[in-house]
């Protein structure tokens, strides 16, 4: 049977813009933004994208759609009639091992919104819940947080199945009928709550000392360390190293330009993520609020700035969407990494690899992070919670050298093989392929080692 392909150039760019727009520019770019100078992680941000993001992303579009296979195959796929040492495949495997990290905490986060989202909408039906149409305070947001988030391990347990379920929904249908049909819809929404919120926030009093706190970069605060810290969030606003990267581009057509791909990929992410903050920083310096609040940002300093404007439930509301469409778009990418291995590489028909994957990852991530803020609170692992164990693994060792071996693969194995699926095969010419092998071959993959370097450190 044929390798289902995608429809289109647009398609293909849309699941793979949903593919990496999802909490790492909705919750964590922002908060990170906030913690580390505003304007100066902005700029070094951009650089780090294209100078970095960009050219593993076609480090992983050469692997993905030169095999046509899941990310663990790809590997083993004969270079010049020779098949790769085995150990290679150790690539594909850490990416499975990393994409269950980062759902098991990822699909509770979305449990957490789903929270936010009903019971911002309780109070607005007259019942008891999250009412932001007046002014609440500090006290009363992190009050909600505890009792609604950290101490409502069973409330979460059942929001983060309603997460699940509706990702099973749409997997269960295939990659074209359900993936791609799905974010052909989910992605416009995203869009247009994203203007939503960017229009309203910008018009606020007192946005604009806001905007130049995102904006405008105080050059001193331009460190290695800022540069590294950075880079760190390319891999995660990207989805390098989680296999998503080489799943998705192995239902790509041999006639797509990858180079523009790429680009066009890296250029809607960096945009999406910038205007994520646009939604964000005008509306906390109007209502005279500290932007370095960490990871609670979104979660309990931004519902004060809602309550402190015109429609405050109606734009927590738009915003808290936005978070789950960006999030449901990204979650069914990194399942379908998952699922592919057990469906072509071990034969298990794609229900029951979709429930195996979806039920495993329930079973032994999410509950265990659910309940990391209260019956597992005491147990630790790397001195970290189970929550923070599973995105410190994931994020900082999974991934990292995960995109490290697809680099060393793409220069020191495949070699020509790279620059001609790059080119598709002659079709395209130009330095910028030879420039690119280069670049691969001897500087990112120093790049990557700096990062798990100080990633670990």
């Amino acid at each position: 049977m044929p390798r289902q392909t995608w429809t289109s150039r647009l398609t293909y760019v849309l699941t793979v813009a949903g593919a990496t727009i999802g909490f790492g520019a909705t919750w964590r770019f922002p908060y990170l933004v906030g913690e580390n100078g505003g304007g100066a992680y902005v700029l070094t941000f951009i650089i780090a994208m294209f100078l970095v993001g960009v050219p593993i992303i076609l480090v992983e579009n050469v692997i993905g759609r030169r095999a046509m296979c899941n990310c663990v195959d790809a590997f083993a796929k004969p270079v010049n009639g020779k098949t790769p040492h085995p150990a290679w495949k150790l690539c594909g495997y850490g990416a499975l091992v990393g994409a269950f990290g980062i759902l098991a905490y990822y699909m509770v986060i979305g449990g957490w919104v789903l929270a936010y989202i009903a019971n911002i909408l309780m109070s607005i039906v007259g019942m008891d819940g999250l009412d932001l149409s007046a002014p609440v305070t500090k006290e009363l947001t992190e009050s909600f947080y505890q009792e609604h988030i950290v101490n409502a391990p069973l409330d979460i347990t059942v929001y983060t199945l309603v997460f699940v379920w509706i990702n099973y929904i749409i997997l269960k249908r295939g990659v074209i009928a359900g993936i791609e049909r799905s974010v052909r819809y989910l992605m416009p929404l995203l869009f247009i709550c994203l203007i939503v919120m960017v229009i309203r926030n910008l018009t606020l009093e007192g946005a604009s000392e806001g905007i130049r706190f995102y904006l405008m970069p105080d050059f001193s605060k331009i460190t290695p360390s800022l540069f590294l810290m950075v880079l760190g969030q390319v891999f995660f606003a990207l989805s390098l190293g989680f296999g998503v990267m080489i799943t998705l581009s192995s239902h790509l057509d041999a006639k797509e330009h990858l180079i523009k791909t790429a680009s066009i990929t890296g250029v809607i992410n960096t945009l999406i993520a910038v205007m994520c903050g646009f939604m964000i920083f005008p509306s906390l310096f109007s209502a005279g609020l500290s932007p370095d609040s960490g990871p609670s940002l979104v979660f309990k300093t931004l519902p004060i700035a809602f309550s402190q404007i015109h429609g405050g439930n109606f734009f927590a509301l738009v915003f808290f969407l936005l978070l789950i469409v960006a999030a449901f778009t990204t979650s069914i990418t990194i399942y379908q990494v998952m699922i592919a291995v057990l469906n072509e590489k071990f034969g298990i028909r794609l229900n029951g690899a979709i429930n195996i994957v979806l039920l495993g990852v329930f079973i032994f991530g999410n509950l265990p992070c659910v309940l990391s803020s209260s019956v597992l609170k005491d147990v630790t692992f790397l001195d970290r919670s189970v929550f923070d164990a599973f995105d410190f693994i994931s994020g900082n060792i999974c991934f990292v050298l995960t995109a490290l071996g697809s680099t060393l693969f793409a220069g020191y194995v495949l070699k020509e093989e790279a620059m001609m699926e790059l080119s598709n095969h002659g079709a395209f010419k130009g330095a910028v392929i030879r420039l690119w092998y280069g670049y691969v071959r001897y500087v990112i993959p120093v790049i990557i080692a700096v990062i798990f370097v100080y990633g670990l450190i």
